[in-house]
């Protein structure tokens, strides 16, 4: 759902804070990135700050007008403070991302914008009677001016998190046991033979296995290990405890010679 929405900034003077947009739209999974008449754009700084959102600048459309870069948009929310001669839907990052999923939930192919201003004057009021909602994002009133790009992220997020639980997936990692990839495949049969070979010495050592008189012990522990399907984590276990074993042993052998 998320490849049919827009996010277009307005005349965006500083060509770091296109990139950090870009970033922060790809951290979320949204891909169409719309600049209107940008001051400076392709430009060094704004593939430095993308951090490896290179694709999204890449195929960033570049147009002369809002109206342009509007003209299929289905819905419109525009990211800036409200004109507050007209009365006007104000929602916030949360209820955006509802607007726009609803939407898109109603009309698939459907195309829906986000839209930010300048970074020193946002929208004009032209501008913002152009969107049919406009978005406040409820930060610190006495610190409320955001950067471009966290602005970007702020209403990404809510989109994201939105269309995942919509979606029915999950919003946040399972607290689970973790064990390196390497760690989960299975041994091999030449690790299979090494550990046979340590635990008959062991079974020796601890009079549990006549050498003499073997019988079918050993076929028979095969047999039980070979159903196991033992990876190298566990392998690694029971290497220890054999291992630890000999050493009970040995530390047990020079206990009595001492005594």
């Amino acid at each position: 759902m998320l490849d049919n929405v827009r996010v277009v900034l307005v005349n965006t003077s500083h060509p770091g804070n296109i990139g950090g947009a870009a970033r922060a739209m790809k951290n979320m999974g949204v891909s169409q990135l719309v600049l209107v008449d940008p001051r400076r754009f392709p430009d060094q700084q704004a593939s430095a700050r993308a951090a490896g959102a290179d694709d999204i600048l890449q195929n960033a459309r570049v147009v002369a007008t809002l109206e342009e870069a509007l003209a299929d948009c289905v819905l419109v929310l525009g990211t800036s403070a409200r004109d507050r001669r007209i009365p006007w839907p104000v929602v916030d990052p949360r209820e955006a991302a509802d607007k726009v999923l609803d939407q898109l939930a109603e009309l698939p192919d459907c195309q829906v914008a986000l839209v930010f201003g300048r970074e020193d004057a946002g929208l004009t009021s032209e501008e913002l009677q152009r969107c049919q909602f406009h978005v406040h994002i409820p930060s610190n009133p006495d610190f409320s001016s955001l950067n471009l790009g966290a602005a970007v992220q702020v209403l990404s997020y809510e989109l994201r998190m939105q269309s995942l639980q919509r979606e029915g997936q999950p919003t946040s990692k399972q607290k689970v046991e973790t064990a390196n990839s390497q760690n989960e495949m299975p041994v091999t049969g030449d690790e299979m033979e090494q550990y046979f070979v340590h635990l008959q010495q062991v079974l020796v050592e601890i009079d549990f296995l006549d050498p003499q008189q073997p019988r079918h012990l050993m076929p028979r522990l095969r047999r039980l290990y070979g159903r196991m399907g033992i990876n190298r984590m566990e392998m690694n276990i029971l290497r220890g405890i054999l291992t630890q074993t000999q050493k009970a042993i040995g530390m047990k052998s020079a206990g009595e010679r001492r005594r």
